[in-house]
């Protein structure tokens, strides 16, 4: 390699991943959470924010990448753990896995629009119109 592939390669590798945030719209008036606070929301294990408000959680569709990191570093649960909880809580009537959207925009903009949504999304795609609650 030559000085120049060699310096772009170093460059490249040195860059960090784009985080995954939790985000809420900046109506709401939640300022930070937990993982575990965002995991019981994703896990269907409370319907509330901790500020007593009414809470749906959105997801990604199943095969997005950023939705097997989200569950890994917030639940510590694979995809296949994820459908099999999901699985086991609607058919006991225990709850309904979150509404899956296609892309982060469509999250965002669902989340802006509403302040009882939470959603996870790429850095890069946050807006105006939601707030970071939790950086993962």
């Amino acid at each position: 390699m030559n000085f120049i592939t060699t310096t772009l390669a170093a460059l490249v590798l040195a860059l960090p991943a784009s985080a995954q945030v939790v985000i809420v719209s900046a109506k709401n008036p939640i300022s930070k959470m937990t993982k575990e606070q965002v995991a019981m929301l994703f896990l269907g294990q409370t319907h509330t924010f901790i500020t007593g408000g009414q809470a749906e959680a959105l997801d990604l569709a199943e095969d997005a990448a950023l939705r097997k990191s989200f569950y890994q570093a917030v639940a510590n649960k694979a995809p296949a753990q994820m459908k099999a909880h999901w699985s086991k809580l609607e058919f006991s009537g225990g709850g309904h896995a979150p509404r899956a959207l296609a892309t982060s925009a469509d999250v965002v903009k669902q989340v802006a629009e509403n302040p009882k949504f939470i959603g996870y999304v790429d850095a890069g795609a946050v807006t105006a119109g939601v707030k970071v609650v939790l950086t993962l």
